[in-house]
């Protein structure tokens, strides 16, 4: 195959887009990612900050509500085309958690086209909460999806904050968290059942050791410097889309700049 170029993709819950524009700016200033996955901009569509990403060079599509959840996708290859929710009948408040595009890439025209799906799943507040059935319901409303789109051939990601910590090294001390809506064994079988025939967890491939997160609470004391965190935020590629991978790896220091999201945006690299 003829490579074209390296491609990074990267996926950041921004926790409000707006306040985080300044983060932006200055990672994307120093940065190359060619395809960025946003989650949780909390803006209505009218307000999300187009022009911002343009400038930037980028084609953006997005789909949000006000003060809660939106998904974003700005990218440097082509936006052929882009979709919100999930297609199958459901409710359209499942729209600005999930947004789902096709990126053109340049080169041969029989090149395959790069397929995302940006999600936000929900975080599911508590096991005895109705959130948390919805939050199961919603993850195999994807695999049903993905299924429908021919998963696993193909180059597909399946991006995102998935409020899922898979197994106990994406977690500080996994022994008090058995209970959390995030690292259930319920959740986790299910998510194994999701992943494994279709998916594999790029990030895992590179970054076997322990250790390694993208989300550190704010409400936890000096959770960064002190490495309490979870690891909930994904770059899960189709086996043949991840035999391309060289890389993917967390930025952990946009967390500790001013004005930081509780997230951190996770990169991977490509040879496409």
């Amino acid at each position: 195959m003829v490579l074209v170029s390296l491609l990074r993709v990267a996926t950041f819950n921004v926790n409000s887009i707006r306040s985080r524009l300044p983060v932006l700016e200055r990672w994307l200033h120093d940065t190359s990612v060619d395809v960025l996955c946003l989650q949780e901009t909390k803006v209505v569509d009218e307000d999300f900050p187009q022009a911002f990403f343009e400038d930037l060079g980028y084609g953006v599509a997005f789909r949000g509500q006000k003060s809660y959840s939106g998904v974003a996708v700005a990218s440097r290859l082509p936006i052929e085309e882009a979709e919100a929710g999930f297609d199958d009948g459901g409710s359209e408040g499942d729209e600005p958690r999930i947004l789902r595009v096709t990126l053109g890439v340049p080169g041969s025209a029989t090149r395959p086209r790069l397929r995302v799906v940006n999600t936000y799943v929900p975080q599911g507040k508590a096991i005895d909460h109705p959130d948390y059935p919805y939050k199961l319901g919603f993850l195999e409303r994807l695999a049903r999806l993905f299924d429908a789109a021919g998963v696993p051939e193909g180059h597909l990601l399946w991006v995102g904050d998935l409020n899922v910590a898979p197994t106990d090294r994406d977690v500080t001390h996994p022994e008090n968290k058995r209970d959390h809506v995030c690292f259930h064994e319920t959740l986790r079988n299910l998510f194994a059942d999701i992943t494994a025939p279709r998916f594999v967890d790029v990030f895992r491939k590179h970054r076997p050791g322990d250790g390694e997160f993208s989300f550190w609470d704010y409400r936890v004391k000096n959770a960064l410097e002190r490495n309490i965190g979870w690891r909930i935020d994904h770059i899960l590629a189709t086996p043949e889309l991840a035999a391309l991978s060289s890389d993917c790896y967390a930025v952990r220091e946009l967390r500790a700049w001013e004005k930081p999201s509780d997230h951190t945006a996770v990169v991977g690299v490509f040879d496409l």
